[in-house]
């Protein structure tokens, strides 16, 4: 497992204001085990599988990305980019395309 997803779990979820066992119940968790599961996954003993991180994603809406991004820069990147309309998102990635070597903008590197 990703030394990362515990970190990214963590700060997720005191960003939204919630407890362990709140967030656990609101992805579907059992209420009696609910604390103990997301104690177990902010402390990197246990992992979730790929079901458990998109219900956690989506409760605390984040892009599932988020909780493997290596670094933090990027993971603000991907929060970021999530929170956008679908229209802003387009514009971001058009910017972002025509920054790149190659893209056929004459004023690129």
């Amino acid at each position: 497992m990703l030394l990362v997803f515990p970190k990214r779990l963590k700060a997720a979820r005191l960003a939204a204001g919630l407890s362990q066992e709140r967030l656990g119940v609101l992805a579907g968790v059992d209420e009696m085990s609910a604390s103990a599961r997301m104690n177990q996954y902010e402390r990197g003993k246990h992992a979730p599988d790929h079901s458990m991180v998109a219900r956690l994603a989506d409760v605390l809406h984040v892009p599932v990305a988020y909780f493997y991004a290596s670094s933090d820069d990027e993971a603000a990147l991907l929060l970021a980019f999530h929170r956008l309309s679908i229209a802003q998102r387009l514009a971001v990635l058009d910017f972002v395309s025509q920054q790149l070597p190659g893209s056929g903008d004459a004023s690129a590197p």
